[in-house]
C-alpha cells in the first residue's frame, strides 16, 4: 500500500495578511458578544477574538455573524438527478426504485461532468450558508468499471470544484467491494463503484498534493466504507488499518440502519442488525460518523451515543427517500451527537434540514420545540449549536466556531431581511430556521476571504452556464 506524505513536507505557498474583521454582533463560543473584532492569520486560521473592540482599520460587518455551518454527507453528482425519479410506479416506489434511476443517469457522466456539476453544487452550498462539506465519494471508475488512467481522477475533480468555488472540503474516498451482503460481485452500473483498500491507498497518495497541500485545514481527507452491505467487515477492518498508518485520527464515514430492507437483509446474512454488526466488529471511536442510522433499537442507540461516533442525519434526503424517521429526542437525550448533511441535493441549505429535523420529530410526538435544550429555550440555537459541533467533528477540520485556531469561515446575515426584522440574539436564529426558505444571507466567509456577496456566488453566473450546458447534454 502506498502512504502519503505527512503534512509537514508539503510546501504551501504564501499569502498576504488579511485585514481584521469586524462585526456588530457575533455568536462566539461562549454566547452571542457585541464589537467583536477578528484577526485573521495568512493561512485562513483565526489568530483573534476580541468582543468589545474598535472598529477602526478594520472590515466591518453590521449583520448578525455566526460559524459557516458544516454539510458532512454529499454526494455531489446526484444533485443533477433532483427531481428526475419523481414519476409514480405503482408497486415499487422505494429507495431501491430511486437507486436504479439513479444508476442510469451516473452512466453517462464523464469527469468533466462530475466537476461541473460539483462546482455548481458547492456554490449553492455557498450561498446557502454552508461553509465546508464531507464529500463521500464512490464514483471512481469509468462506466465498463476500468479505472482511469489516473485512478483518482474523479476525486480530483471533486478537489478542484471545491477550490473554484471557494468551499472546505473533506474528500472520503469511498471502499466499496461487493454488491450485498453475501459478497455478490458488483456487476453493471455499481462498477464504477468498485475500489478495494489497495486502491483506497493509492487514490490516498495521489490526493497528498491537491488536498493535503492546501493551506491550514481548508481541505482534508478521511476514508469511507460504502456500508456493510457493500463493503465485508473484514475489509472495513483492513481499511481502518490504512488510516491509522497514513491518516491518523482522520474521520471515517460509513452508512448504516438508512432503510429496513439494509437491516432485514443483514439479520437475514448473520442474525444481527448493521448497527450491531458494526460495533461487533469494529472499534467505533469519536472519529465514526454514521450516515442516517434511521433505524436503531434502544441497544444500538446506547452503543453509537456511548461510542462518540457523530451521526450523519439528512432530513430532506431520507423523507424524499422514505427512509423514515430518525429518533432524534432519544437519541439526544442519552448524550448522542450529530451533523447534518443534505445528501443527494433534492435541497441544498442548512436551515431546511433542520427544520425538517424538527418538524418531523414534533409529527410524531405531538409536541413543539421537541429538540430544544430546555436550559436555553431556542429550538433554532440549539439545533444550530448541535449541527456545529458534530459537523466539526466528522469533518475532521478546524472549523465550526468563531475562534482562535479555526478557520475564518462566517456567515453574516441581513438583518434587513423581512423574516429577521427586529430579531436579535437566539430569537434571530429561531426566525432563520423557521420562517421559511427565503434567503437571508447577505456576506459568506470561507478561511478569511469572501465568496458571497449580497447574498450571491461571485462566479454564480458563469458556473450556472456551464452547468446548464452539461445537463442539457446529459438529459438530451
Amino acid at each position: 500500500m502506498a502512504i502519503i506524505g505527512t503534512r509537514d513536507e508539503v510546501v504551501r505557498p504564501t499569502k498576504n495578511a488579511m485585514p481584521d474583521f469586524f462585526f456588530d454582533t457575533a455568536l462566539l463560543p461562549t454566547g452571542w458578544a457585541e464589537a467583536v473584532r477578528l484577526t485573521v492569520a495568512a493561512d485562513g486560521l483565526i489568530a483573534a477574538v476580541t468582543a468589545g473592540a474598535s472598529p477602526e482599520g478594520t472590515d466591518r460587518f453590521a449583520g448578525p455573524v455566526l460559524p459557516g455551518l458544516i454539510n458532512l454527507h454529499s454526494h455531489a453528482h446526484q444533485r443533477a438527478l433532483a427531481g428526475l425519479a419523481e414519476r409514480a410506479d405503482p408497486g415499487t416506489d422505494s429507495f431501491w426504485a430511486w437507486r436504479q434511476t439513479m444508476y442510469a443517469f451516473l452512466e453517462r457522466l464523464t469527469p468533466d461532468d462530475v466537476e461541473t456539476i460539483a462546482t455548481q453544487l458547492y456554490v449553492e452550498m455557498l450561498e446557502a450558508g454552508y461553509t465546508s462539506v464531507a464529500e463521500f465519494h464512490y464514483l471512481h471508475n469509468q462506466p465498463d468499471g476500468q479505472p482511469y488512467d489516473d485512478p483518482a481522477e474523479m476525486a480530483v475533480r471533486l478537489a478542484a470544484a471545491a477550490d473554484r468555488a471557494g468551499i472546505g472540503l473533506t474528500l472520503l474516498p469511498v471502499l466499496y467491494t461487493q454488491a450485498g451482503f453475501d459478497g455478490t460481485a458488483v456487476a453493471g452500473p455499481q462498477r464504477r463503484f468498485r475500489l478495494d483498500v489497495d486502491g483506497c491507498a493509492v487514490v490516498l497518495d495521489r490526493l497528498a498534493t491537491p488536498i493535503t497541500g492546501s493551506e491550514a485545514g481548508q481541505h482534508a481527507l478521511g476514508l469511507a466504507p460504502h456500508s456493510l452491505r457493500a463493503a465485508a467487515p473484514k475489509a472495513v477492518t483492513e481499511l481502518v488499518s490504512l488510516r491509522d498508518q497514513v491518516l491518523p485520527g482522520a474521520p471515517i464515514h460509513i452508512h448504516v440502519a438508512e432503510q429496513m430492507k439494509e437491516v432485514d437483509d443483514c439479520l437475514a446474512w448473520c442474525r444481527r442488525r448493521p448497527v450491531d454488526l458494526l460495533f461487533d466488529t469494529q472499534s467505533v471511536d469519536a472519529t465514526w460518523c454514521l450516515i442516517h442510522a434511521t433505524h436503531m433499537t434502544m441497544e444500538e442507540t446506547a452503543r453509537v451515543t456511548a461510542s462518540g461516533a457523530v451521526v450523519g442525519l439528512c432530513p430532506s434526503t431520507e423523507a424524499n427517500l422514505g427512509d423514515g424517521i430518525f429518533p432524534a429526542e432519544r437519541f439526544l437525550r442519552q448524550g448522542g451527537r450529530f451533523g447534518i448533511g443534505s445528501d443527494s441535493h433534492v435541497s441544498v441549505g442548512p436551515v431546511e434540514e433542520l427544520r425538517w429535523l424538527e418538524y418531523a420529530q414534533r409529527l410524531t410526538t405531538h409536541r413543539r420545540a421537541v429538540l430544544a435544550d430546555r436550559s436555553r429555550g431556542s429550538t433554532g440555537r440549539c439545533l444550530i449549536d448541535w449541527a456545529l459541533a458534530g459537523g466539526t467533528r466528522a469533518s475532521g477540520r478546524p472549523i465550526g466556531a468563531l475562534a482562535v485556531g479555526h478557520r475564518a469561515d462566517f456567515v453574516v446575515l441581513d438583518g434587513q431581511a423581512p423574516a429577521l426584522a427586529g430579531r436579535t440574539g437566539d430569537t434571530l436564529l429561531d426566525s432563520w430556521v423557521f420562517s421559511g426558505n427565503a434567503r437571508a444571507i447577505d456576506t459568506v466567509v470561507v478561511g478569511g476571504r469572501s465568496v458571497v456577496e449580497g447574498g450571491r456566488h461571485r462566479a454564480a453566473s458563469p458556473v450556472a452556464d456551464a452547468y446548464r450546458r452539461c445537463v442539457a447534454h446529459l438529459l438530451g
